[in-house]
């Protein structure tokens, strides 16, 4: 049986290789817009990075996270996770391995990441920071996962 790192260095590759892979996604660190241990992520090969963009990153220390581009300063970028109320992770570009577009429901069902709505609902969740906390419990609550 493989292990995860295995799997993610697998993933990793064909995603290098061009190849559209999906990957589930542990922990609580994008909720509410990633579920973790319920939702995977479509991934593809990284290009054209903006801010609020979700990608498949190395950070320093050499762990692997899903999380949102908040911050490209040249090659440096600064990610964090839309759970998370104020820790932030950073890599060089080269760091990022792939790009989120689509999130899998259990289901199978598949949304996008981006368009209107989605980039509007990740820039208030983004400047709503200070009241995060609340608003999580209040979503997990309502989700059944408190």
């Amino acid at each position: 049986m493989p292990t995860d790192e295995q799997i993610l260095s697998e993933a990793i590759r064909l995603v290098g290789e061009g190849v559209q892979v999906t990957l589930p996604v542990n922990g609580r660190s994008m909720y509410p817009f990633i579920i973790g241990g319920r939702e995977s992520v479509v991934l593809v090969k990284p290009q054209g990075l903006r801010v609020g963009h979700v990608v498949l990153a190395q950070v320093e220390g050499g762990r692997h996270v899903v999380h949102r581009i908040v911050q490209l300063d040249g090659d440096r970028v600064t990610l964090m996770g839309d759970g998370n109320l104020q820790g932030r992770e950073h890599c060089n570009i080269d760091g990022v391995k792939a790009l989120a577009i689509q999130v899998v429901g259990k289901t199978g069902k598949k949304c996008p990441l981006y368009g209107f709505c989605g980039n509007l609902c990740a820039k208030i969740w983004y400047v709503a920071r200070p009241i995060r906390r609340y608003l999580l419990k209040i979503f997990r609550v309502a989700k059944g996962l408190d």
